[in-house]
């Protein structure tokens, strides 16, 4: 918690100027060092371009020039004094994440460092006004030369300035004086004192978000739904990081550490009974004929995401197959599209998934925040009318995916709480009235009326259709669903199991979205707070070993963590409820739990997957050669089995569209893919 408090420990986000920062003081070290290497290189540069022009800078008698060197050499050698100390390995690298104290002498560096901007500023103004004014009649490669010193100066301030703002906490000060804080950095919130420091505290977080989301959605319209979703979000993730103080590469050292130690404790876990999806058994008859349907459906899943999927999943081939169709000019065609000008993204849904246009009944590529794209067709193959609800794309999906908190959805015969994820249930909505009121559904049944009802979708296209055939059950008893890579957080348990009839969720390997939810966000926060917490290495180390591990794999127990006291069944466990051994259970903190707001009461209601759970998880070891042969295995699974989250490479490429789709296809026929699945392709993916 910033503003000088701390509801957990005392973290390490340096205090300088009166205020908290948003980087620690064992992060100076990395930058100083990085600083110093430039800098050395500039005086050296500058010390040649001195020596080697000496005598020549008095060309038009005034020697400003000259002046200008001599000043630039000597800031410079004061800043490389200076930048010295932040890499002064015994006291910068000294320490621990959650123990600060040898590194106390830091903020005074930090003012010193400071402190040598003003001269470095006011010489780069000098210098470039003596550049303008003094160089009439000099070498034009000597004032070339000095020109590039005077640009360097204005580049370093520059990314400088941006650094500050970088690392610049709107929620960091002023400090309350000690005599104000308890000894462990907790205060009592039940006095009238703590109550109203509370209040004021996250009324100023929710603005400090509300203005963030404002300025990364500067170009969206700031109408009343986009206000109340800011607002929203804002609540939602104001409360979310309010009793931590943990600074950006606290959270990647710990990710890190909780990775190798995740790896440690599957390494050491017995083999898990697979389901064989051979049709020697029922369950393996039922399991291959799922499969066999959700690949079918995961290509007009995948369809839904237009042209940007389908170029991507087709680099060479794809541009020249939609050049032709996004130039020619079909009016007539495109009565039922609306949103797609130029064409490009129904001709790559017709090259996806081999449908003719007249199998279309309706095509929809409008897009606002809770409505998304979708489209209607008849797929004979299956002999079904087949709703298609597309992912993520956009930041007003985004705007969707993050409108978390829950919303009530009562449904006739559903006993129990019913309520799911906001976004998705106003998005589901959005689209059941456009096919029920709009007379959509009628339509296709009125063509094809022996066919029955499938809905599909990926990422929020699959909680949004997971909701939609909810909705639509009880006037559609056949209906089916095929949800690829749902969110977790997405339906009430009453909900989750009522649509285990009627919906099959797909899951591919660590893929971080179906384990994505208000409680084991929690539960990952808890966890990294822990493991920080009792490891005594320097951040220094753990983010060295981590990357290597990341990069070039290796065995986890090459990278131990030290931990003091530690039992791994504490880290195998949820820690929701649980005692941490870094967070001090005082009256401070148990009023943030009992707190009534709506995003407080919803970050603790649980939310599960729908429907019977398909897990598809790679057979053999997790890190092979380029070349090597990718094989797949799938059994069926339960909603507690993504109860938290998994630390991998993988964890984002694992939900991409096409990984999905080539995993279900290499399923079916029986063929394993050669790839280059390395952990490095989670940095060949942008999430979808």
């Amino acid at each position: 918690w910033s503003m000088g408090y701390s509801f957990t420990c005392t973290m390490p986000g340096i205090v300088v100027f009166g205020r908290r920062w948003g980087i620690a003081s064992d992060d100076l070290v990395f930058p100083g060092c990085f600083e110093l290497f430039v800098r050395v290189l500039w005086w050296i540069g500058t010390m040649i371009l001195f020596t080697y022009h000496k005598g020549q800078f008095d060309c038009n008698g005034r020697g400003f020039l000259h002046s200008y060197l001599v000043g630039l050499l000597v800031v410079l050698a004061l800043i490389i004094l200076s930048l010295c100390t932040f890499s002064d390995l015994p006291m910068c690298f000294s320490g621990t994440i959650t123990n600060p104290g040898p590194r106390r002498s830091v903020p005074a560096l930090v003012y010193l460092r400071a402190l040598l901007y003003v001269p470095e500023l006011v010489w780069a103004c000098l210098g470039a006004v003596w550049v303008t004014d003094d160089s009439e009649g000099c070498d034009p490669a000597m004032v070339g030369a000095v020109i590039t010193a005077v640009v360097a100066s204005w580049i370093i301030l520059l990314f400088t300035g941006l650094g500050v703002v970088f690392v610049f906490d709107p929620l960091g000060g002023p400090r309350v004086p000690p005599a104000a804080m308890e000894p462990l950095g907790v205060r009592d919130l039940q006095s009238n004192e703590g109550t109203q420091f509370l209040s004021t505290a996250r009324s100023l977080a929710v603005k400090v978000w509300e203005s963030r989301l404002r300025l990364l959605c500067c170009c969206l319209p700031q109408d009343e739904s986009h206000r109340a979703a800011f607002s929203s979000i804002a609540q939602l993730v104001s409360g979310f990081f309010s009793d931590t103080d943990l600074v950006p590469s606290d959270i990647a050292a710990g990710l890190a550490l909780l990775h190798q130690e995740q790896d440690k404790m599957e390494q050491s876990r017995d083999p898990d009974v697979v389901v064989d999806h051979s049709p020697s058994s029922p369950i393996g008859e039922d399991l291959e004929t799922e499969l066999e349907k959700a690949a079918h459906c995961m290509r007009f899943a995948a369809a839904a995401y237009g042209w940007p999927l389908y170029i991507y999943s087709n680099l060479f081939s794809g541009p020249c197959k939609l050049s032709g169709d996004c130039c020619r000019s079909r009016e007539a065609e495109y009565e039922i599209v609306g949103g797609d000008h130029l064409g490009c993204q129904f001709s790559s849904i017709l090259h996806s998934t081999g449908l003719q246009y007249r199998d279309f009944i309706y095509v929809s590529f409008h897009n606002q925040i809770y409505e998304i794209p979708f489209y209607v067709a008849l797929d004979h193959k299956r002999e079904a009318v087949l709703v298609a609800v597309r992912g993520t794309l956009s930041l007003r999906d985004v705007l969707t995916d993050l409108s978390a908190e829950c919303e009530n959805l009562p449904i006739e015969g559903v006993s129990g709480a019913c309520y799911a994820h906001k976004g998705m249930c106003q998005a589901a909505s959005y689209i059941y009235k456009k096919l029920v009121n709009d007379g959509i559904l009628n339509q296709a049944f009125t063509i094809a009326p022996e066919y029955k009802l499938v809905v599909t979708g990926h990422s929020l296209g699959a909680g949004t259709a997971s909701l939609l055939a909810i909705l639509l059950r009880n006037s559609f008893p056949t209906l089916q669903c095929y949800s690829f890579s749902p969110p977790g957080g997405l339906l009430s348990k009453a909900l989750a199991d009522y649509s285990k009839d009627f919906v099959v969720s797909v899951v591919l390997g660590k893929d971080l979205v179906p384990r994505l939810s208000i409680p084991n966000m929690e539960d990952l926060k808890r966890k990294i707070l822990k493991i920080v917490s009792n490891c005594n290495k320097p951040k220094y180390r753990i983010l060295l070993q981590g990357c290597w591990y990341e990069l070039f794999g290796g065995d986890p127990e090459d990278f131990p963590t030290e931990m003091d006291n530690r039992r791994e069944e504490e880290l195998s466990q949820p820690l929701l409820g649980e005692e941490s051994l870094m967070i001090r259970h005082s009256s401070s903190y148990q009023s943030l739990a009992s707190d009534n707001s709506p995003a407080r009461t919803a970050a603790h209601l649980p939310l599960f997957l729908p429907g019977r759970i398909l897990h598809i998880t790679e057979d053999g070891p997790s890190r092979r050669s380029c070349f090597s042969q990718m094989r797949y295995r799938a059994e069926w699974s339960n909603e507690m089995a993504f109860r938290s989250v998994l630390i991998s490479p993988r964890m984002l490429a694992d939900h991409m569209p096409d990984a999905v789709l080539q995993a279900l296809k290499s399923l079916t026929s029986d063929r394993p893919f050669s790839l280059c699945p390395s952990s490095l392709n989670g940095n060949q993916h942008n999430a979808v």
